[in-house]
């Protein structure tokens, strides 16, 4: 028998979008449950370095407010969780199931103490560090993980139990198995965030063939203190780079590989990690070849001239092709846009700006009919007047779930989801 539970809200996603919602919403009594897809919630921001314009630190503001969602009593948060067949049965009464997936450790049990992780002798790819280092079988995802607690990569396990043997509080349960739960609730919150482009489909970036072009977001995990390792350095060798590019617009406002929108955070991202860059390798040459800066918010073309004067050079280039030389520096060929001619240049790293998609299969959530925008976001049903309203009554959307937008507007829309979804329930009492 599936067990059953209540609350008011369901919010879909614990990122800093679902978490502003789901605290401005508890703080004003209402119950809600946060099911989060990931081991950790805190999404992607929780990951970066610093934030544009302020450079202030990422995980400083992100890590009080996960924290503040899992000690708030009217949450409850699943994580390694999935959500699906939500169906409306009636104004403010919704049901849908939730499919918590076995950690194969006892989350009360676990402290976190990672002996498990010391003694277990299989290497993996680090997904959280982007695939720059490795990581064990049984691991913590990550220093701030919240909650902190282990889980077994089943698909790599070889079932040594070393693990077993070394938890000292037996943690380890390898018969735990995924649970079905019924949750009801009155409404719901959809804030699952986005995807990052996949520049493989890129194939002239060289990106999976050439180690030394990475992805903007493998360079960030390099300027974060919780880093893999202690400089900037190039995958291929471990040299610390001289001359550094970034491709602007790797997989935004392109048709050919269907993603025709401006992802509106690629430039500024860049610019920062410039900037940061300029600090971490000081006699390093940054080249930012782009097609057009869109610093459009508050103080961001401001930053995007300071970059230029602390010595950031910035190229009106679109990239033909990257091909490598016997060094493993990188050789970008591109037309100058200003002079109308191709050129090339070397350099011994290149970052790929890559731009973010829409999550794909939330619509699938669904038993009733949610709608998408044309580029699979969820369309908001009146974006100007009401543009956390979704094409469900009673469903609301937040952050980048409706389409790209930086981590302030990301915080507003979820502060206007939560104050419609408050208007909602109170109508119901």
């Amino acid at each position: 028998m599936i067990k059953s539970e209540e609350y008011d809200v369901l919010v879909i996603g614990g990122g800093i979008s679902g978490a502003e919602a789901s605290i401005n919403l508890a703080n004003q009594g209402f119950k809600v449950l946060i099911v989060e897809k990931d081991l950790s919630v805190g999404g992607k921001m929780i990951h970066l370095s610093k934030v544009f314009p302020t450079l202030d630190c990422s995980a400083c503001i992100t890590t009080p407010k996960i924290s503040q969602t899992a000690r708030h009593p009217n949450i409850t948060i699943y994580t390694y969780s999935q959500v699906n067949d939500i169906e409306k049965k009636s104004e403010h009464n919704f049901q849908a199931i939730v499919t918590r997936y076995p950690r194969y450790v006892k989350e009360e049990d676990c402290t976190g103490c990672q002996i498990c992780e010391e003694k277990c002798p299989v290497v993996v790819n680090d997904q959280y560090q982007y695939d720059l280092v490795g990581r064990k079988a049984v691991y913590v995802p990550f220093s701030i993980a919240n909650p902190r607690v282990a889980a077994i990569d089943i698909e790599n396990c070889s079932f040594c139990g070393a693990c077993e043997k070394a938890c000292p509080s037996e943690a380890i349960d390898f018969s735990q198995e995924k649970i079905d739960i019924q949750i009801n609730v009155k409404s719901v919150v959809i804030a699952t965030g986005f995807r990052l482009f996949d520049p493989l489909l890129i194939p002239r970036y060289g990106f999976g063939k050439y180690k030394n072009v990475i992805t903007a977001m493998q360079m960030e995990r390099q300027l974060v203190p919780t880093r893999p390792f202690n400089h900037v350095l190039r995958p291929k060798d471990g040299k610390m780079p001289d001359k550094i590019a970034y491709v602007l617009c790797a997989g935004s406002r392109d048709e050919t590989i269907g993603n025709p929108i401006c992802s509106q955070v690629c430039c500024m991202y860049s610019v920062k990690q410039a900037q940061l860059l300029m600090g971490a390798l000081p006699l390093a040459d940054i080249t930012i070849y782009y097609l057009n800066i869109r610093s459009f918010g508050k103080g961001f073309n401001e930053f995007y001239q300071q970059a230029k004067d602390m010595g950031v050079n910035f190229i009106k280039g679109k990239i033909g092709k990257i091909t490598e030389t016997d060094n493993g520096n990188l050789l970008l060929r591109y037309e100058d846009i200003i002079e109308g001619v191709v050129k090339e240049a070397k350099h011994d790293l290149v970052v790929l700006s890559v731009g973010i998609l829409a999550n794909q299969g939330i619509s699938s959530m669904f038993k009733d009919t949610l709608e998408l925008d044309p580029f699979n976001y969820i369309k908001q049903s009146d974006e100007l007047a009401n543009p956390a309203k979704t094409t469900i009554r009673g469903v609301y959307v937040a952050g980048t779930a409706s389409g790209p937008m930086d981590i302030p507007d990301s915080i507003l829309s979820a502060g206007a989801a939560s104050a419609e979804i408050a208007g909602y329930l109170r109508l119901r009492r």
